[in-house]
């Protein structure tokens, strides 16, 4: 192989290794991530509102959950600007004349610890939330999901079974 084409494929290597420790951050970048499964924390606005809509959700639940919210939300300001500072460390990482190994294991293990200071985060806001709503309206709430999600997968499943496109 020639010099020119092992600097091409190490230089699709480093591509191909920055873009999947980007993608752990896109998933440890915040609250509206999908991979969590963290509906709750996704629900802004409007959205929480019309699933506390259909379960007749008092004006107290509400704004209790409203609080829940708008304060795991400010969490997770802070927890934005560490993402980028760690995606930024990743993309000097790898633009580097000499790639790093060891370093480039150090901040994967940061970015995965990263990952799991938002997963709780979330999770514990869903838990905040839902001991606000009555066992009837978490069983409403989840079988109105689950009919969501199963809509969504006929959807996908319609489109050719392409995620994304």
């Amino acid at each position: 192989m020639s010099q020119l084409n092992l600097k091409k494929l190490f230089a699709l290597g480093a591509v191909a290794a920055s873009l999947s420790l980007s993608g752990l951050l896109a998933q440890a970048q915040g609250p509206m991530g999908h991979r969590g499964g963290h509906e709750m924390m996704a629900m802004g606005g409007g959205h929480v509102e019309h699933m506390l809509d259909m379960v007749d959700a008092s004006d107290a639940q509400r704004s209790q959950i409203k609080q829940i919210m708008d304060a795991a939300r400010a969490d997770m300001k802070a927890e934005h600007e560490t993402a980028r500072k760690l995606r930024d460390q990743a993309q000097t990482l790898f633009a580097a004349p000499n790639v790093d190994a060891a370093a480039i294991e150090a901040l994967r293990l940061q970015m995965s610890a990263h990952h799991d200071v938002i997963s709780k985060r979330m999770s514990q806001a869903m838990v905040d939330a839902a001991r606000v709503l009555s066992p009837e309206q978490r069983a409403k709430m989840a079988e109105r999901m689950k009919k969501m999600q199963a809509r969504m997968a006929k959807h996908q499943e319609m489109r050719g079974g392409k995620h994304g496109s």
